[in-house]
């Protein structure tokens, strides 16, 4: 179906915000149309997995005639096979027949921890500390760029199955980032003029109304924050909620404030994530779209590939052709994290890059802006370029687009083509070398990085020396 098929009628669409959750999601009309089956997973993994939902993503963008294969409910709906068959048992006797509380909040938090619910160093090496104290809601893993967390914003208009942020959503207290005010943020920024980026994240910071959004971004605006050129804000909003845009009551406000960034000279950028093609073929979300960039903001488009959601790569050629005819900019594909019910969702990286290319494939060059398939590991987004034969040897080749060492930024480097990998972590270098250029001695910082995946932190003014780099082969 192409996005001018069955369009959906303005008038169609809920005006009003009426969300759903594991307690509430039996009061919706859809809920009877599921089978017993379907309806015991969602009681069942929402216990693990935050599970939200709302009217617009269960009238607009599901097709129930498709359920369960349909992407945007695997998208938003729990599934069984989401945890291990075993565990899947233990904790359904546990829920449904046990009805024991204590029993079940032990054996979610056991499975929650195996789920390596904080990757690549979230909390252990993304935290800046002032005077040996951690910040609350920061994070600064890269030189430019600062990640802030509005305490009002770390929750989503509905919840995403692949989400690597879950943790916030699940009262894991101890490893929620969140901050009240951004009195600290200010601070920290004024004191880091090298930080040209603050990302506003969550969660997702629209969820918050427009008096309070504006309450964390105008203060970037003061005269001795000059040095920060670009604020992001992250949303899912313009794909489960684009009413925020047009409908809402305070959404001309919004563009307003908008406008105000814009105004004082800033680059505003939503990063929007689109997971599905489906997302933007309703009128409001095409609407949503043009009022963002009406107002000099900007709007870029990413998301993970993502198994049994979003594997045809004409339906990415649709989303990237779609936006950018809308006035969006297609920015990245990532591979889905090494966190939550990753085994679920995730594609060998020589499938993803398959994917990948085949969709670059079909898009005209204005849609080629768009980056992957990139993994946010812990040494920073890594993407495939391609798979290559060197001296007879398949191969990965790879390179830094971010880094936590700004020398590794563009550098490129092999590793041997692995057809089963599906994470950096499972990769091997090539041309018969022990270590990546980027891996440091095991020895160093056992107690927070897993073994062969420790990463020395240099400054850019010490650079490694290339020559012990798997950057290019030998001449042998």
């Amino acid at each position: 179906m192409t996005i001018l098929e069955n369009p959906v009628s303005l008038d169609a669409t809920p005006a009003k915000f009426k969300p759903y959750t594991r307690q509430s999601i039996s009061t919706a009309r859809q809920w009877q149309w599921l089978s017993p089956e379907l309806q015991e997973a969602v009681q069942v993994v929402s216990h693990v997995l935050p599970f939200r939902t709302n009217e617009y993503v269960m009238e607009q963008l599901i097709d129930w005639s498709r359920v369960p294969d349909d992407p945007i409910y695997r998208l938003t709906f729990p599934h069984r096979d989401m945890l291990p068959a075993q565990e899947y048992a233990a904790l359904r006797e546990l829920v449904l027949y046990k009805k024991d509380d204590a029993a079940t909040a032990r054996l979610v938090r056991e499975i929650r921890m195996r789920m390596n619910p904080h990757p690549a160093g979230q909390m252990t090496h993304n935290v800046p500390r002032v005077n040996d104290a951690p910040l609350k809601g920061l994070q600064h893993k890269y030189k430019e760029t600062v990640l802030f967390f509005p305490s009002a914003g770390q929750t989503c208009h509905a919840y995403c199955t692949f989400c690597f942020r879950w943790p916030q959503f699940v009262g894991m207290d101890e490893m929620k980032f969140d901050a009240r005010e951004c009195t600290e943020l200010v601070s920290y920024l004024a004191t880091h003029p090298d930080v040209t980026d603050v990302l506003i994240t969550g969660g997702d910071p629209m969820i918050m109304n427009t008096r309070s959004l504006a309450g964390f971004i105008e203060p970037l605006l003061a005269p001795e924050l000059a040095h920060i050129q670009n604020i992001r804000i992250g949303t899912k909003s313009v794909a489960y909620w684009p009413q925020r845009f047009v409908s809402d009551k305070d959404a001309d406000d919004l563009m307003r404030l908008f406008e105000k960034v814009v105004g004082a000279g800033k680059n505003l950028a939503l990063m929007g994530h689109y997971n599905h093609a489906v997302e933007l073929r309703s009128p409001i979300a095409r609407q949503a779209v043009k009022r963002i960039v009406g107002t000099g903001a900007t709007l870029r488009m990413q998301a993970p590939l993502i198994r049994h959601i979003n594997e045809d790569p004409a339906s990415w050629a649709e989303l990237w052709t779609t936006g950018v005819r809308l006035g969006a900019i297609p920015y990245y594909m990532f591979v889905e994290r090494d966190t939550g019910p990753r085994d679920y969702f995730a594609l060998p990286l020589a499938r993803a890059h398959e994917i990948f290319q085949a969709a670059y494939s079909m898009v005209s060059g204005l849609s080629r802006t768009v980056r992957g398939p990139s993994m946010s590991a812990f040494p920073g987004k890594v993407v495939i370029d391609g798979v290559v034969t060197i001296n007879g040897e398949k191969l990965f080749a790879l390179q830094f687009l971010q880094a936590r060492n700004p020398d590794w930024v563009r550098r490129p480097f092999f590793a041997r083509y692995d057809a089963e990998a599906t994470w950096l972590d499972h990769l091997k270098p090539a041309f018969g070398r022990k270590r990546f250029f980027f891996e440091g001695d095991e020895a160093q910082d056992h107690d927070h990085v897993p073994p062969g995946r420790v990463i020395p932190i240099l400054p850019a003014a010490q650079p490694f020396d290339r020559r012990a780099s798997d950057s290019q082969p030998s001449a042998a």
